[in-house]
């Protein structure tokens, strides 16, 4: 039977970004939202031990946060001037009275609320993102720069200042009007698509993939494409993480090591997902034509739809990575093309390309580079360069999963 403490930190785990959501809502204060949904899980801890699990946990939770911070507001106002006191108290009272009214109202969904207003126009598209995945998921500010590969301080400082900015122009909590829409849409996607990414190998080292990250992207996705019917890169996006969530269970073997797409158990695949994902794909590119959802959708597409791994299309793949730098201009992008070159032509065909990326230094943090710069000269029979880029690999931030394999990889050059 599930504990007290259990059932807090099963509920933190998977509902915390949808409290913190629905807190905003309410409150209209990102800082305030997030400091009082912690003491709320804070006194569940104790209280729950004590008088057992509410019947509605999640309601209790907001409803403690809500109490909290109606607290601190009033705490506030009795360190301001007293010729302050009159308009404070008329504030705070039309704040109860609307707080009372909106816990009345049947609850929408705040996290697309959230994503709108986070991806609001005043924002830079990096403050947008990070912004979101910081109180939509409540991922640390650590994980966040590692996924955009940026120091620790200037992603602080990012949050802070877009926090500053929604505060000061005031940005209203709610998913604007349609014909606003289509200029948040992007940014929306890309978050959305940032954390079906953390899900999917997860960055903070305590597993490889956290299926409740890859499955709230998904839902959201299907909210996202749902809203705007009459564009296609939302469900070319829900293509793209339906496949790739359709291989999750193969990615990683019983020891905890990364296995390879060429590795993986293709009958383990879901086909469910996979026909669906399919279907959607064939549609987009016929109404939307290449975008950079469409083309990675397809990408995938490709390797969904070989049987074997020998019988991927590699040709087309490179030539789809070949839009997709034309159309969205990317290092990573170029790097993924260079590794479907090197599957048509080679791996010293790709090499150049690969040395290339390397000498330019945008990668140079980024274990993928060295990774597949060591596997392209592992298949040439260039041992010694190829130890060397695997340990090149390994100083760079990866996930236990993906440091096994690569420990793995090495060993066997060695004892080659």
């Amino acid at each position: 039977m599930e504990t007290a403490r259990g059932h807090v930190e099963r509920l933190f785990h998977e509902q915390a970004g949808g409290i913190q959501a629905t807190l905003i809502r309410l409150l209209g204060d990102l800082d305030l939202a997030g400091e009082v949904m912690q003491e709320a899980f804070v006194a569940a801890l104790s209280l729950w031990d004590e008088r057992g699990v509410p019947d509605n946990p999640r309601n209790w939770l907001i409803t403690t946060a809500r109490n909290r911070a109606i607290d601190r507001l009033r705490q506030r106002r009795r360190f301001l001037a007293p010729e302050a006191s009159a308009s404070v108290l008329a504030d705070l009272d039309d704040a109860d009275a609307e707080i009372e009214r909106q816990l009345g109202e049947p609850i929408a969904d705040d996290q697309l609320r959230l994503i709108f207003t986070c991806c609001h126009s005043a924002l830079s598209v990096e403050a947008q993102i990070a912004l979101t995945l910081h109180t939509l998921c409540g991922l640390t500010s650590e994980q966040i720069a590692r996924a955009f590969l940026i120091p620790l301080p200037t992603l602080a400082q990012r949050l802070v200042r877009a926090k500053k900015k929604i505060r000061d122009a005031r940005v209203p909590y709610r998913v604007p009007p349609p014909e606003l829409l289509p200029e948040r849409l992007d940014s929306a996607l890309a978050v959305i698509y940032l954390v079906f990414n953390e899900g999917y190998l997860s960055a903070d080292g305590e597993g490889p993939i956290r299926a409740e990250l890859c499955s709230e992207a998904i839902r959201l996705a299907r909210l996202v494409a749902c809203l705007l019917p009459t564009e296609t890169e939302p469900r070319a996006l829900l293509a793209l993480m339906l496949l790739h969530d359709a291989r999750k269970t193969t990615r990683v073997s019983r020891s905890g090591e990364l296995v390879l797409l060429a590795d993986q158990d293709r009958t383990r695949w879901d086909r469910r997902q996979i026909e669906e994902a399919l279907a959607i794909v064939e549609e987009v590119l016929k109404r939307g034509g290449a975008r950079p959802f469409a083309l990675q959708a397809a990408i995938a597409a490709l390797h969904a739809q070989a049987s074997r791994p020998q019988d991927t299309d590699w040709r087309q793949i490179a030539a789809l990575y070949s839009v997709l730098i034309r159309l969205h201009p990317s290092p990573v992008i170029e790097l993924n093309r260079a590794a479907a070159i090197s599957m048509v032509d080679g791996p010293e065909a790709a090499l150049p390309l690969i040395d290339s990326l390397a000498a330019r230094g945008e990668l140079a943090n980024y274990h993928l580079l060295h990774a597949t710069r060591a596997d392209c000269l592992r298949r040439a029979g260039r041992t010694d360069a190829a130890r060397a880029a695997y340990r090149q690999a390994l100083e760079c931030e990866v996930s236990d999963a993906e440091r096994r394999f690569l420990e793995r990889r090495l060993a066997e050059l060695t004892l080659s």
